[in-house]
């Protein structure tokens, strides 16, 4: 195994006593899905290992209770249509993981834990389609550069999840692939967001362990707030994008989705660091810690400064009681020891927001994924996809304007003002911090509840967008409560590039505070 993956420090000695302890079972067998001594149901990875060294489930186990709740909550019952294929070898995965634990012998920091990975990232045993049908049984040459990293760190790749068509909505998860929407398990009659809405709704359910997303504006922590999760949005280079389906490459990066911040980080170690075949993350060079995990820290708030930056959370149209939960929030984080600058502002904000900060570069990205399909590929160039007419209705306008922009997108007039907009914003961003000592800024994920299927002209109050991916600054999103007592809602933390161990800090000490994650009662009754 690369030394990449050598297992922190904190972790060796707990899997390493699991692996000289009594077998967890025969080969190849495991409690059966719903046995006593184990339940998947909000199952944290540390929690996972510990009932492998307890002998209380096995990687076959785990796979079979996983796929059992799939079976039972997502093709049937609720029907949360999150799932666009299963592994069918995840079984045999999980026999031979099993076989090396027998043995003494570890995978790495993920061994046996099933991942639900969203249908954007390249994968060399399955299709990848990015929600089209376009893509049917497109099977890449290789893995995503994430993808094997999750796989030699001893984790299995269970299941692809559905996502929004070719990731365009951040408001919806519906595309060709699979007919129909999918469907938040707080609220079936609502959206999980977009367009990473299928991981989200998969991992809050408790189809898998952990997931990962990918995020251009939104998608990672958006979906993450609409289920009570935890999403980081890495610093841009911090995680590569090689083999990942791109919608904007300059915005585009992938990361974890999670129940808490602990796993979290633990997929973060695994996924972060050099990849030579994404030239933006050799910038990460000496910036990555040993292990994330060291700044679990639950008394991590004391000492902080923390920025409340209204100039997003008091748009119009921004429901009440989501300033509520904001201004709770806050409370938090004064009880916690933080001191909380309420308000900050960004120097020309309004000016920075009236002009573009995204080139629209898909023609020439996707151009490009299409060429390292090979000679097997479906289609070759945009002009094919939006020829074959298998497009989403939802998305065949937007195919249409895109092809407007010249692959040579360098040349268009959008994209270098978009450019210029984005450094400005991120020098503004960086004088707020510095001036007033900031570890991190903070606001509402989205300012609204998830919408209800269908509707698209209510205030959606995405506040995802305008900040971190113009910039590259790393955020993520943590539960901040509840609206209705059903509907989640989150809480963004934005900081410096490279300021992941501080967010996590920042974040775990608010979710132990807080508490706020809970299950979706779609999935967990009978």
């Amino acid at each position: 195994m690369p030394s990449r993956f050598a297992l922190p420090t904190f972790v060796l000695p707990a899997l390493l006593t699991a692996c000289a302890a009594t077998p967890p079972g025969p080969a190849g067998q495991a409690p059966p899905p719903g046995d006593p001594g184990f339940d998947v149901v909000e199952a944290t990875i540390a929690g996972i290992h510990e009932a492998m060294r307890d002998g209380r489930v096995t990687a076959r186990g785990l796979v079979e209770a996983y796929l059992d709740r799939i079976e039972r909550y997502d093709r049937r019952g609720p029907a949360l249509n999150a799932i666009a294929v299963v592994n069918p070898r995840a079984r045999a995965v999980a026999d031979s993981l099993d076989a090396l634990w027998r043995a003494g012998r570890l995978a790495g920091p993920l061994h046996g834990i099933p991942v639900i990975v969203k249908d954007n990232y390249d994968t060399h045993d399955l299709a990848t389609t990015a929600g089209s049908a376009v893509l049917a049984g497109s099977v890449p040459l290789d893995d995503a550069f994430q993808v094997r990293r999750l796989r030699e760190a001893g984790a299995i790749v269970l299941a692809k999840s559905n996502m929004a068509e070719w990731a365009f909505s951040p408001y919806e998860t519906v595309g060709s692939t699979l007919p129909g929407y999918t469907f938040n398990p707080y609220a079936l009659n609502r959206v999980p967001a977009g367009s990473s809405g299928g991981t989200a709704a998969a991992v809050a359910a408790s189809f898998g362990a952990v997931g990962l997303g990918t995020d251009t504006g939104n998608s990672i922590r958006g979906p993450s707030s609409h289920t009570a999760l935890v999403g980081i949005r890495p610093t841009q280079g911090l995680t590569s994008r090689d083999g990942i389906i791109p919608l904007y490459l300059d915005r585009d990066i992938g990361g974890p989705m999670a129940r808490t911040v602990a796993d979290a980080a633990l997929v973060l170690d695994v996924i972060a660091g050099p990849d030579a075949g994404d030239p933006v993350t050799l910038e990460s060079r000496g910036r990555v810690p040993e292990t994330y995990t060291a700044f679990l820290d639950p008394d991590g708030l004391r000492g902080a400064r923390i920025g409340v930056l209204r100039q997003i959370s008091a748009e119009e149209g921004a429901d009440p009681a989501v300033r509520r939960r904001l201004d709770e929030a806050l409370e938090v984080l004064r009880r916690g020891g933080a001191t909380v600058l309420d308000p900050v502002a960004i120097e020309g904000w309004d000016e920075i927001m009236d002009a573009p900060l995204f080139c629209r570069r898909f023609h020439h990205d996707i151009n490009a994924y299409l060429a390292t399909l090979g000679p097997a590929a479906p289609v070759r160039t945009l002009a094919d996809i939006i020829a074959t007419e298998r497009a989403h209705p939802s998305v065949r306008d937007r195919l249409v304007q895109l092809a407007e922009v010249p692959v040579d997108f360098e040349a268009d007039e959008g994209c270098r003002r978009a450019g210029a907009n984005a450094d400005r914003l991120r020098q503004a961003v960086l004088a707020l911090l510095d001036r007033e000592r900031l570890d991190a800024l903070v606001y509402p994920t989205w300012d609204n509840p998830p919408r209800l299927i269908g509707d698209l002209d209510s205030p959606h109050g995405n506040n995802s967008w305008q900040i971190s991916p113009p910039t590259g600054f790393p955020a993520l999103t943590v539960p901040m409560g509840w609206v209705e007592d059903r509907l989640p809602v989150g809480l963004q933390m934005l900081g410096r590039p490279w300021s992941e161990p501080v967010l996590i800090r920042l974040a775990h000490a608010f979710e132990r505070a807080t508490a706020h994650r809970r299950p979706p009662a779609s999935t967990t009754e009978p």
